[in-house]
């Protein structure tokens, strides 16, 4: 059995070559991170492109039920499809009276759920495996790439207050939602609360301060000796205040988190509430938090992730931060995850995402 996973998303398409003709439906699922679950077509034989489109939404259903996700969400390019199952357009034809009960009754299995029309082109993994089951005149099922075969890329986390950043990305890794491990945590404070939270998780903490060194030069040789030490793939600084002169070889694998959509709201103070004070001040209406490769200036370089919420009329900074914090905790392992998978690549100081 899968293990169980927060959200599944569903694209599903089915077509016909004749309507009625030979007809297939397909499924592809992915998790909230866009990780693929599962991609299936299915050969129908003689059916015509309604039957076809129905059939995908059940095959969807049937299969992210094994998932037990608290929320599913649907994609279909059938416009008619969407506005029957969101009760805006009556089922008129008797062919397809069972398949839409047997859809609704399959949806009630779900906590919470969603169907959105897409267009083709938002569509096209789908789409492609109908065509596939179509040209063979057969099942078709796209091999989903085993992570755990991967080797897991090493994470150092630094830290300044209270490591819940560190937590959201163990709870991935245990999980099995990121394929990682954490050899180190290096704390700028001996007694904050993240420093117990990670030696309780067993991980192997090192405490860094500034003020023990006589300049940042040899504030930064410190950090990276110990980042050398155990062989980190990627630096990552979860709620980490204090600025550090990276080296040319770690260039682009150091990632931040920032509480608000940079470049507004960042820079030297612009931490923790103060943040969250500042876009309520200027009036936002939507804020959120932004994944960067650091550079050696606060809050610059490159974009990786960008996650909104809204901001409420009423909110202070505390319920706004706790908002942006869901996002935060989505944002960073997708982050890491591109990294991990090659698919980042920074050119003229923009991060472009590889399909």
């Amino acid at each position: 059995m899968p293990d169980k996973i927060e959200k599944v998303n569903a694209y599903v398409d089915g077509g016909s070559r004749g309507n009625p003709g030979p007809a297939a439906a397909a499924f592809v699922l992915t998790d909230n991170n866009q990780n693929q679950l599962q991609a299936k077509a299915f050969f129908l034989g003689k059916a015509t492109n309604n039957v076809a489109e129905y059939t995908s939404f059940i095959k969807a259903l049937e299969a992210a039920k094994r998932f037990k996700p608290k929320e599913f969400v649907l994609f279909s390019d059938s416009e008619l499809l969407v506005r029957q199952i969101n009760g805006q357009y009556k089922v008129k034809s008797d062919l397809i009276r069972p398949l839409f009960t047997k859809a609704v009754d399959l949806l009630d299995d779900f906590e919470n759920w969603k169907v959105y029309h897409v267009t083709r082109d938002k569509n096209t993994q789908a789409d492609k495996l109908v065509n596939q089951a179509l040209d063979l005149g057969r099942d078709v099922e796209m091999k989903t790439k085993n992570k755990k075969n991967q080797k897991p890329i090493r994470l150092a986390v630094l830290i300044s207050g209270g490591g819940t950043t560190l937590i959201n990305i163990l709870e991935y890794i245990k999980k099995g939602q990121l394929n990682a491990e954490v050899p180190l945590v290096i704390s700028s404070r001996s007694t904050v609360a993240g420093v117990e939270r990670a030696k309780t998780a067993g991980l192997n903490v090192k405490i860094i301060r500034k003020k023990d060194y006589p300049d940042i030069d040899q504030f930064s040789k410190a950090l990276e000796n110990e980042i050398k030490n155990e062989k980190i793939d990627l630096v990552i600084q979860a709620g980490w205040l204090c600025l550090w002169k990276i080296p040319d070889k770690y260039m682009d694998r150091v990632m931040n988190i920032h509480p608000a959509l940079l470049p507004s709201f960042g820079g030297k103070g612009m931490w923790g509430h103060h943040v969250h004070q500042a876009v309520i001040d200027a009036g936002c209406k939507v804020s959120g938090c932004t994944v960067h490769f650091c550079t050696n200036e606060y809050d610059k370089g490159p974009i990786i992730v960008q996650r909104t919420c809204p901001v409420e009329d009423d909110d202070t900074p505390d319920t706004l931060a706790a908002r942006v914090f869901e996002q935060e905790c989505i944002a960073y392992p997708q982050a890491i995850e591109l990294f991990q998978e090659k698919k980042l690549l920074v050119q003229n100081e923009i991060v472009k995402i590889k399909q």
